[in-house]
Order: C-alpha cells, then sequence, then structure tokens
C-alpha cells in the first residue's frame, strides 16, 4: 500500500514539474529595444510607428518594414513577413513579438491597437509634441 502511495506522489510531482516548466517556457516578457538586443529570447516590445518614416510593404516578397519608437523613444526597424494587418496605418500603438536575428529585429507576430481604445493616451502623446 505503500508504494502505490509513493508511486502516485511521484508521478504528481512529476507533472507539477511539467506544468512549471510549461508555463515559464511559455510566457513572453514585455522589453523594449535595449534590452531585447541583449536578449536572445523572443519578447514583446509596444510601441507607436515612426510618423517620420513611413511603413514600407513589398508584396512580392511578403515584407513589412517599418520603424517602430519603443516606451522609452528608442526607435528600430521591424522587420516582418507576413501580411500587413488592415487597421496598421491607422494603429497608434503597435506590439510586435519577436527578437533579434543577425542584428535586426524581426517580428513574428504584429498586434495592432484599436485607436478608440487608446485616443486618451494618443491625445496625450500629442500634445506633449513627442511624434
Amino acid at each position: 500500500m505503500n508504494k502505490k502511495y509513493i508511486i502516485i506522489g511521484a508521478i504528481a510531482i512529476a507533472f507539477l514539474i511539467l506544468a512549471i516548466y510549461s508555463f515559464d517556457s511559455g510566457k513572453i516578457e514585455y522589453s523594449d529595444f535595449v534590452n531585447a538586443k541583449e536578449s536572445e529570447k523572443i519578447v514583446q516590445i509596444i510601441g507607436r510607428p515612426s510618423a517620420d518614416n513611413p511603413a514600407e510593404y513589398n508584396s512580392k516578397e511578403n515584407l513589412l518594414k517599418f520603424h517602430l519608437i519603443d516606451e522609452q523613444e528608442h526607435s528600430e526597424i521591424v522587420y516582418y513577413r507576413g501580411a500587413k494587418p488592415n487597421n496598421f496605418d491607422i494603429a497608434p500603438m503597435i506590439v510586435v513579438k519577436g527578437r533579434y536575428e543577425d542584428g535586426k529585429f524581426v517580428a513574428s507576430e504584429i498586434l495592432t491597437k484599436c485607436p478608440s481604445k487608446y485616443e486618451s493616451k494618443f491625445e496625450d502623446i500629442q500634445k506633449s509634441g513627442v511624434q
């Protein structure tokens, strides 16, 4: 009877360790460009598209290239292979998931934020003179 409890306890501990490992490896942290460059992990960066440098989309290569300014005011060119999101051109805030590869930030996902959701924050940014 004791062996049965020991085996069940060992199995439960193994599943608990596996669950903790799966949760930890699946989370993606928010970062900025400076910290993302130092890390080799996939990160999420929130920022606003640069008004001075319009996005370029090459439909033949299915490549979107744009300048993103993170929350620390660092600007970086983001490369994304995939379709340009529908509301990309009007989104005041963008979240990119990706990492640095060969010195370039390559995004695996782009999440555009609805302009109405960030309207007050976007207006505050415009009033402060930051573009």
